[in-house]
């Protein structure tokens, strides 16, 4: 089944994403590629209530996980657990300040009939290092995600029909900071930020950083930010519709569209 039939079979079905109110200490959040720079927090507060606004005008219903205000980069709730179909593997997050993120957003799934599986020590694994693609699953080995980790996923996804492959991911946070993939199951990147472009078959590249982030609405609209004018053309040239958010204050501390949510319907 294609990426596209997999959406229309699951259109009936409400959509729901995860989503966590900044905290209040979300300029001291970790940076380790980009320089620090400045974090307006009330404006990140607006720019979420936007990015939260467009997933509801587009079917999304949205859960609150609750916020985590001693935890700065807690607004990433992506990066605490990976689903696919029914299952919820919890993350075992690589930077040790993150690890109390995952309690709560834990119990989020688990209220919502997912089966739980943790990652456990020694394992590390970011969510936002986790990329599906239809059945396939991509895993970035870089920073936050380590191999023991790669394994343990691999084990809990494998007996439901996935197929899990690591990548080497060297120049960014996470692997979705490099890559994500449009319904079609195309593979869209920067390419000076992306290891290796022959990991994931169909790759397209893009001209701008922040166009190689994508959340899929639905089988035919993307989620992007707003500072990626030519990424945004190229995709509407081959057909696809494109919604824009802000989330410039989220991009200083190295976050993108993927990383403000879960979600827990299509393939996003």
């Amino acid at each position: 089944m294609s990426s596209v039939d997999r959406w229309l079979a699951q259109e009936e079905d409400p959509m729901k994403a995860l989503v966590r109110r900044p905290s209040p200490r979300l300029a001291e959040g970790i940076v380790t590629h980009l320089d620090r720079t400045p974090v307006d927090s009330a404006l990140a507060v607006r720019q979420w209530e936007g990015y939260v606004a467009a997933l509801r005008e587009h079917g999304w219903q949205t859960l609150e996980v609750p916020p985590a205000h001693d935890c700065p980069d807690s607004a990433f709730v992506e990066d605490t657990m990976v689903v696919y179909e029914r299952t919820a593997v919890i993350a075992r997050p690589g930077a040790d300040a993150r690890k109390p993120e995952t309690a709560d957003a834990e119990r989020a799934v688990r209220d919502l009939g997912y089966a739980i599986v943790r990652i456990e020590a020694p394992g590390t694994l970011d969510g936002g290092d986790v990329l599906k693609v239809g059945s396939t699953v991509f895993v970035g080995r870089g920073g936050r995600t380590n191999g023991d980790g790669i394994r343990q996923l691999r084990e809990a996804l494998s007996p439901l029909g996935a197929t899990v492959i690591a990548v080497p991911l060297t120049k960014v946070l996470h692997l979705k900071s490099a890559v994500t993939a449009l319904p079609d199951g195309t593979v869209v990147g920067y390419p000076p930020l992306v290891d290796d472009v022959t990991m994931f078959g169909r790759f397209l590249p893009v001209p701008e950083e922040s166009g190689s982030h994508v959340v899929l609405l639905d089988s035919q609209t993307l989620l992007m930010a707003a500072d990626a004018p030519q990424t945004a053309r190229l995709f509407e040239d081959l057909g696809w519709r494109v919604v824009t958010v802000d989330i410039g204050e989220y991009e200083k501390l190295e976050g993108c569209v993927t990383c403000l949510s879960v979600r827990l319907r299509g393939l996003g």
